[in-house]
């Protein structure tokens, strides 16, 4: 046992001046956690861009919210690309009491990260009494959309379109979309050559997602987890939400990785208000 405490020990003192991450400004400059949440706390909309799986990145996620919760415990509403919709009164009856944890699992459609990154923040509604909100489209229409165009959805079910932003959505091309989904078109290897609307699915989702985020503020701060994709640059979710409700104060954090995390490499700056780096080799909840 001395050993095992020694070893241990030895272990923390080699390690302890290793920083897990550090926080910078959109322009590059050094920040911290403390300045960060003061301008958070200022805002009506936070958007948390995270690297899904980074522990690091969930770990701040659950601090930012107890803390945004601490400075005014009435006013927040939370919501998550991790939920879709069409699992909204699952979650209400979660976080309500009504259902139990296990229920609750058996029936929603969870993300496999659910249990280690997800669950502590939907536990951290259902004890503080705080709306949950799932934002995001159901997987089933971002795929018919992928498939066939943002037209196509014209032809579902009132119900459906329920489930979703008001048609039609709102969708440009843009040069950096274009190159990252035209590299998915190219791996996803249809065998038949059709094309697939992997951008436009995209504005589905950031759209069904700004819709939600309008919907439900209710007068109060909402702040919402999604990858970094969709608040990168203030863009994705963000440029609809300001269609769907205008004059909001929006904020944005992304998390990166980085070799060296003692300052910002140029291809971060601006991506977020305040940028969080993580070290490369930090662990990861899955691969």
């Amino acid at each position: 046992m001395f050993l095992m405490l020694l070893v241990l020990l030895q272990f923390s003192m080699s390690a302890q001046d290793k920083a897990a991450y550090s926080v910078f400004s959109a322009d590059g400059s050094r920040s911290d956690y403390g300045r960060m949440l003061k301008a958070l706390s200022s805002a009506d909309v936070v958007f948390i861009g995270e690297t899904h799986n980074c522990p690091v990145a969930h770990w701040l996620e659950y601090e930012i919210t107890r803390d945004l919760w601490k400075k005014a415990p009435d006013g927040l509403v939370i919501g998550a690309e991790m939920f879709e919709t069409d699992n909204q009164l699952l979650v209400d009856e979660y976080v309500s009491g009504l259902i139990s944890s296990d229920k609750f699992e058996n029936e929603a459609k969870l993300w496999d990260n659910y249990y280690t990154d997800y669950y502590p923040l939907l536990s951290f509604a259902r004890e503080k009494g705080l709306k949950f909100v799932a934002t995001n489209v159901p997987r089933r229409y971002a795929s018919y959309v992928k498939d066939h165009g943002l037209e196509a959805l014209d032809s579902l079910s009132d119900a459906a379109k329920a489930l979703m932003a008001p048609l039609p959505v709102k969708f440009e091309a843009s040069e950096a979309g274009e190159a990252m989904f035209g590299f998915m078109q190219m791996i996803s290897g249809r065998e038949d050559g059709t094309r697939s609307f992997f951008a436009e699915a995209q504005a589905l989702k950031d759209a069904t997602m700004a819709w939600s985020i309008a919907r439900n503020m209710s007068g109060k701060r909402f702040i919402h987890y999604n990858g970094n994709f969709h608040s990168d640059f203030h863009g994705g979710i963000i440029p609809y939400l300001e269609d769907y409700c205008p004059g909001k104060t929006v904020m944005t954090v992304c998390c990166v990785r980085q070799d060296d995390i003692s300052s910002l490499d140029g291809e971060n700056i601006s991506r977020a208000d305040f940028i969080i780096c993580v070290p490369t080799d930090m662990t990861m909840t899955y691969f």
